[in-house]
């Protein structure tokens, strides 16, 4: 790949614009063209890769019957981005975003493909599924990054919040519809045309993306060494409070919370009874809470409030996984899992959104690159935590210890927030970002016109 040209923000050449109302309000960023492309395949792409997710915990755990070895191979499918996001974040910095993007996603289907053959002749092992879980590790340490920071390029900084908002929603909507078909299709032909289909769907979003048209601008990073633009996205982080009490919350939320997906097949099966095709309805649920997360966080105007909403939606994930884990009724189950689904997405959305909008353009995929460390690097080590405290303990009292370490976090977030908002203003001022509508100013006269107004539509 070449070290120049990540892509121009398409606010330089903005489309026609319709006036925003009702949905349009919701689906601005749709107006873009280049994220259309974006949106429509991803979408179809991670319904794929949600299929695999979950065929692949169930021929681990139909291998091994091991909540243990659920979390190992959950710990080697996300340890890489813990240890190579600072470079990735270089490279989301340096190098052409949409071309970084391509290559990520063709590898990974590849990967996908390859153990689809290995499951489909029969001959698949763990230790196989490890390797390809860490493999794609390393490709997902390089993926988020960039695609995060793509963002930006497709509908610059006016829509940046709603395609966010958007880009979470159809995470979440794949996480419905992928479950589910791969809790039938597990159940009807096994788990091999899960990846099989996983694979194929890449070819939707790596169309898209070489459909798009974009303008060249230089690389964000001057002149210097890795090393040196890797202490600088560090010390960025470390010296802007807002910005490190937000990678501080979402990592500890990552850590303690949200193995609690690692350990479904086990809810599913052994506790719930529900089986395969209950395993794809209880992470489908978590989706459906997750997607109204995101369709509450895209109809939002702007970020005004959003520091406010990230330790409430701790709060509530942390106390519906309290209750999710001394539920024994799988309907109660699954429906406790939709508050849980909303929390975790609105949470992790709007630090996502505010890390975004702090960020300085030159920083920004460095930043992402940190927040993917905190929300996926940091999941392998819970996960690894997870399975080896629940084949202790059970899975139940796991999850209700992460709840309650999710409910402390956002309390104490909740205290800290008044002594960085003021920072967190500023930052987003630099960045030419708006926080919220400017407020109406109060006179007599406007208050006159407003009643003489409401007297003529009577």
């Amino acid at each position: 790949m070449e070290a120049v040209t990540p892509s121009e923000p398409a606010a330089q050449n903005p489309p026609p614009l319709l006036p925003l109302r009702g949905w349009r309000i919701t689906l601005r960023a749709l107006r873009h063209r280049n994220f259309r492309l974006f949106f429509s395949g991803q979408l179809i792409s991670l319904i794929g890769t949600w299929m695999q997710s979950i065929a692949q915990d169930w021929l681990v755990y139909r291998l091994t019957g091991s909540s243990l070895l659920l979390g190992v191979v959950a710990f080697m499918n996300h340890i890489p981005v813990l240890i190579l996001a600072p470079v990735a974040g270089i490279v989301a910095d340096r190098l052409n975003r949409r071309r970084t993007v391509v290559v990520t996603q063709a590898v990974s289907m590849v990967l996908a493909l390859v153990l689809a053959i290995l499951t489909l002749s029969g001959v698949v092992r763990v230790w196989e599924i490890m390797v390809l879980a860490t493999l794609l590790g390393v490709v997902t340490a390089f993926d988020v990054p960039a695609r995060q920071a793509f963002l930006m390029d497709m509908v610059g900084r006016e829509d940046l919040f709603n395609a966010i908002a958007l880009n979470s929603s159809m995470f979440n909507s794949a996480r419905i519809i992928g479950p589910a078909l791969a809790g039938v299709l597990v159940a009807w032909i096994g788990e091999g045309w899960c990846f099989f289909a996983n694979g194929v769907s890449y070819f939707a979003v790596i169309a898209g993306l070489l459909m798009m048209r974009l303008t060249q601008q230089a690389s964000h990073l001057p002149a210097g060494s890795v090393l040196e633009h890797m202490i600088e996205g560090f010390r960025f982080a470390r010296r802007t409070a807002p910005v490190r009490s937000l990678l501080l919350m979402v990592g500890m939320v990552s850590l303690v919370a949200m193995p609690y997906t690692v350990l479904m097949p086990v809810f599913a099966d052994g506790i719930l009874h529900g089986g395969a095709r209950g395993l794809g309805l209880l992470m489908g649920a978590t989706g459906v809470g997750a997607l109204l997360g995101s369709l509450v966080l895209a109809s939002k105007r702007n970020v005004q409030g959003l520091g406010r909403w990230v330790w409430m939606a701790a709060v509530a994930f942390g106390v519906s996984l309290i209750l999710f884990s001394v539920s024994r009724r799988f309907w109660l189950s699954f429906a406790l899992l939709v508050p849980a689904g909303f929390g975790m997405m609105v949470q992790m959305g709007a630090t996502n959104t505010l890390l975004q909008v702090m960020a300085p353009d030159r920083l920004r995929g460095r930043v992402m690159a940190l927040y993917s460390m905190m929300f996926i690097g940091m999941a392998p080590i819970g996960a690894l935590l997870g399975g080896a405290i629940a084949s202790t303990i059970g899975a139940p009292w796991t999850v209700a210890m992460g709840g309650s370490a999710c409910l402390a976090g956002g309390v104490l977030f909740a205290r800290r927030l008044p002594s960085i908002r003021g920072e967190a203003r500023e930052l987003i001022r630099a960045q030419g970002m708006m926080i919220g509508e400017p407020p109406v100013p109060f006179s007599l006269f406007s208050l006159l016109r407003r009643v003489t107004r409401r007297a003529g539509n009577h």
